[in-house]
């Protein structure tokens, strides 16, 4: 297998592991955020607006950073730097 190939196949591999964990991680991270927003809204249903603010900023930063993640891997998918590495 020549070097192209490999760089090719390890950036596949890449994009698969930076997409799937960053998709997983944020949504364990939004569903612990939520569930904990849910329990305190329980224990102190007059703090809802102020949690309620809160939980909406902290949705919006962690959609962010998967959504970044997503676009460097799509950078990497279409516009691999790796490959300018190998001579031609």
């Amino acid at each position: 297998m020549d070097a192209l190939a490999m760089i090719q196949a390890y950036t596949g591999v890449g994009i698969g592991l930076i997409i799937g964990l960053g998709a997983a991680g944020a949504c364990i991270g939004i569903g612990i955020m939520c569930a904990s927003f849910l329990e305190g809204a329980a224990r102190q249903p007059e703090m809802i607006p102020q949690l309620q603010g809160k939980v909406f900023l902290l949705l919006g930063l962690i959609d962010a950073s998967f959504i970044i993640g997503v676009g460097l891997a799509m950078m990497f998918a279409f516009a691999n730097p790796l490959l300018s590495v190998v001579a031609k």
